[in-house]
Order: structure tokens, then sequence, then C-alpha cells
């Protein structure tokens, strides 16, 4: 293990322990989650000058206007997303710097992410190859259109705020597959989507604070 993944003082594996036993404190129950999320260095998904500040819970700036999410709700989604169960095929839309992919990735069996910008892709590549994560597959496109061609996914999540579910991602859930997206503008919440014989279940609960999902490509 290289000295950056390590890391010292505030980025150690002692700070991530302190990090998880709060999420523990926050609602967190999913061991899984709990486990994988020890495991990721957060710290090396953000830029060095806050590193120091990785394990804190807050939201912190990755560049080209986006963040990368606090642990908390990392965790949250990532908990719904599973819902005591294993995780087959995934596509996460908004890949940012990686870090909720690699969170992904140790707990599914394959990941497919999306991002439309492109120079923050390149970013996640970097981060993810660092820690040899091999079951991801990353693609630059509109996350609006998800990847039709690699569905049906048994998980969708979405890590920026859509003003609506767009009807192609609901189209690429499998039967029973789940869907975890923040929606609203101003006033925002996590929606919870469930594929059912019948058409689609549908699920408000947290309140949270996301970027907006855009379209297009950059």
């Amino acid at each position: 293990m290289s000295s950056r993944i390590a890391g010292i003082g505030m980025t150690s594996q002692r700070t991530r322990m302190r990090m998880v036993a709060r999420l523990r404190e926050q609602g967190i129950a999913d061991e899984s989650v709990l486990n994988v999320m020890n495991e990721i260095p957060r710290h090396i998904f953000v830029e060095e000058a806050l590193a120091s500040r990785a394990y804190e819970d807050i939201a912190l700036p990755i560049g080209f206007g986006q963040t990368i999410s606090q642990p908390y709700i990392v965790a949250r989604m990532t908990e719904l997303l599973c819902a005591g169960g294993t995780l087959g095929r995934v596509l996460e839309v908004g890949t940012g710097c990686g870090y909720q992919t690699a969170i992904l990735a140790r707990l599914a069996t394959e990941v497919f992410s999306v991002e439309r910008l492109l120079p923050l892709m390149a970013i996640a590549r970097k981060n993810l190859r660092e820690l040899r994560i091999g079951n991801v597959r990353l693609r630059h496109a509109d996350g609006h259109l998800g990847i039709p061609r690699s569905a049906p996914f048994n998980g969708i999540l979405v890590t920026a705020a859509a003003t609506h579910v767009p009807e192609l991602l609901k189209e690429q859930l499998a039967m029973g597959g789940k869907m975890v997206v923040p929606m609203g503008t101003r006033d925002q919440f996590l929606c919870v989507i469930e594929r059912v014989t019948r058409g689609f279940s549908e699920a408000r609960l947290d309140a949270v604070k996301f970027v907006p999902m855009l379209s297009g490509l950059n």
C-alpha cells in the first residue's frame, strides 16, 4: 500500500475508524456498507490541501463546480440501494471524483458509471486505478440517458439532484431493482424508486442538498 493511500495524522486509518463510528451513531446500520467506508481512503479523492478534512462529515469541492458528498450521505444512499441485500450490476450517474464509485465497486458485481465532465472522469479513473479497482466501467456520457446497451441494472444511484426522474433511467432498472436519486431544486429530498410488477413504487425520504443534474457533455 502506498503512503498516500495509507495516510498519516488526519488521513490515517484511525481517523477513518472514527468516521465509521460516527456513521454508526448517525443511524447507518448496514455493516457491509460501514466496512467498505472503513476500507476506502476518502482523502485520496480530494485535493491535497483538503485531505486533512476528508473524514469530516462535510461535502468538499472537487473542481468544475462539483463536490464530493459528505460521508453520511454516501453511506445513506449506498445503504438504501443495498437494502440489506447484495448488489449485482449497478449504474452510477455522476462519477465525480470516483469516491462513491469506489464504495459501490466493493459491494457490487459490476459498476457502470457515467460522467458528463471529461476532465473529472479522468481524475476518477486515476483514483480508481490507484486503488486497483477493476470492476468499474466509466463512460463519458449524459447521465439522463444512462447506458441502455448495458441495461438492465439491479441498482441505479444518481449523485446529482434531478427535477424529474428521466424515463430512460427508469426503463433501465431490472425487475425488483432500486434507484436512489436526489429530487428537487431549492428543497431536495432522497427518492427511492423500485421497479415492481405493476410498474414503479416511489418513496420520499431524507432532506438533502446536491448540485443540479445537468444535460450535455463537457
